[in-house]
């Protein structure tokens, strides 16, 4: 963990370019703004910081707002205190609870005393009430204040998250504290925002979710607790049970984040891949099987996800990915033709995934395992079947249907219920020989 040793003593040159004019604005009023919470941790560990948390003392909510308005048309919002949002600044400004707080007492309320830690910024002057700075040092979670880390439940699944982001350790005390919260009282989205940032924004997502199981936090996710003992052959499985393989699944697809609109789906394509091995898991004498969990994962993702209210489109992507997450695996092996490769494409573009995401999918899910070949980092029948993929022009999008309406239009079909079935049987055809000739291909529909 690399902790700036030097104290600033000077204004951050990445601060949003008005902060400083509208700490001189609220200096001017009797208060004070201090720059607080990520933006200054990030700060001190030499990492970006992303938006910018200001906590304003000595004024209270409406001489802040009649500040902030000077610069821009601010956004009154905030759960656990009121918070003012400059959107073109990406800036969000709290105040005290009372004006005559100071920053000592007011730090109390932050949930960490990594994040409980101001920087002046007029002066660079950093105020580390509760030594934080020695908890980043030392990587070290711990609360600000145990006496009020409950306030907001939704604290326990942020500590998950920090532990991965930042490669650090909560004391027993923070786990204990954690373990105590009531998830059930939080709103669903926040909980699915939460679990975005830990899939989206971290190295190692498992560090998070073992932080849940060792909590038992993990009991508010059904479908992944069940995971919890799941028996797996140990000839495919060596690594253990279902949920240990879950682990290292999601942490082998954060490898194969791109930064782009697939990588929640990917991610969450991971988590849930092997939900439905809870139902369909049987032992026969030595062997374990999970015959059909790829299909039975279906209902248990929707579940898992509808739970949290995730975005509709979301839950239909992550589905077809768990419903299909074997076959490039089974592909190459099974020697699917093209056919089978044009049916797939098309099945997933309906569901807005295509085969390049799925393969990705199916790459994590082989190189989170225990076996030679994941240790390796190998997936031969991965490559063969994302090669044949690509080879067909099928791995980003389906085939254009080479048959339009127009084209039974212009031999006299008039448009009704016939009119579907002869496209239908069009794209198969096209699908199982390749043809793109939209005429010879109704040759043989219509003949």
């Amino acid at each position: 963990m690399a902790l700036s040793a030097s104290m600033p003593s000077e204004p951050r040159p990445d601060s949003p370019p008005d902060l400083p004019a509208i700490a001189r604005r609220i200096a001017e009023r009797g208060g004070r703004a201090l720059s607080v919470g990520g933006s200054v941790r990030d700060m001190l560990l030499g990492r970006s910081p992303r938006d910018e948390d200001v906590e304003v003392l000595g004024l209270d909510a409406e001489a802040l707002s009649e500040v902030l308005a000077e610069f821009g048309r601010p956004i009154r919002t905030g759960r656990s205190f009121e918070t003012f949002r400059l959107p073109h600044m990406g800036v969000d400004f709290s105040v005290a609870e009372t004006p005559d707080l100071n920053f000592a007492a007011a730090a109390r309320r932050r949930d960490l005393t990594i994040n409980a830690i101001g920087m002046d910024p007029l002066t660079g002057e950093i105020l580390d009430p509760l030594d934080g700075r020695s908890d980043l040092v030392e990587g070290r979670l711990r609360a600000s204040d145990p006496a009020r880390f409950g306030e907001d439940p939704l604290r326990a699944l942020r500590v998950a998250r920090l532990a991965a982001q930042l490669e650090m350790e909560p004391d027993d005390a923070l786990a204990h504290l954690a373990a105590a919260q009531d998830l059930s009282s939080l709103a669903p989205e926040r909980i699915f925002d939460e679990l975005r940032k830990l899939l989206l924004d971290t190295r190692r997502p498992s560090t998070g979710l073992r932080f849940l199981e060792e909590t038992e936090l993990l009991r508010y996710f059904p479908e992944l607790d069940r995971l919890r003992g799941v028996p797996q052959d140990a000839r495919w499985h060596p690594e253990g049970d279902v949920w240990t393989h879950t682990l290292m699944v999601v942490d082998e697809a954060a490898n194969l984040r791109r930064n782009d609109e697939d990588d929640l789906a990917l991610m969450f394509g991971a988590l849930c891949h092997d939900m439905g091995k809870a139902e369909r898991t049987q032992e026969e004498g030595e062997r374990v099987r999970a015959h059909g969990h790829d299909a039975a994962g279906v209902e248990a993702t929707t579940a898992f996800l509808g739970a949290l209210r995730s975005p509709v489109k979301l839950i239909r992507r992550v589905a077809a990915l768990v419903e299909n997450h074997l076959a490039p695996a089974f592909y190459p092996r099974n020697s699917a033709g093209p056919r089978g490769y044009r049916r797939l494409s098309r099945k997933l573009e309906r569901a807005g995934v295509s085969v390049e995401l799925l393969a990705r999918v199916a790459r994590a899910d082989h190189l989170g395992r225990g076996t030679d070949e994941a240790r390796a980092g190998t997936f031969p029948d991965g490559d063969l079947f994302l090669e044949q993929a690509t080879a067909l022009g099928v791995d980003r999008r389906p085939p254009t249907d080479a048959v339009q309406g127009r084209h039974l239009v212009s031999r006299g079909i008039a448009p009704g219920p016939r009119f579907a079935e002869i496209l239908e049987r069009c794209r198969a055809l096209q699908d199982e020989t390749g043809e793109e000739d939209p005429e010879r291909i109704l040759d043989r529909v219509l003949g």
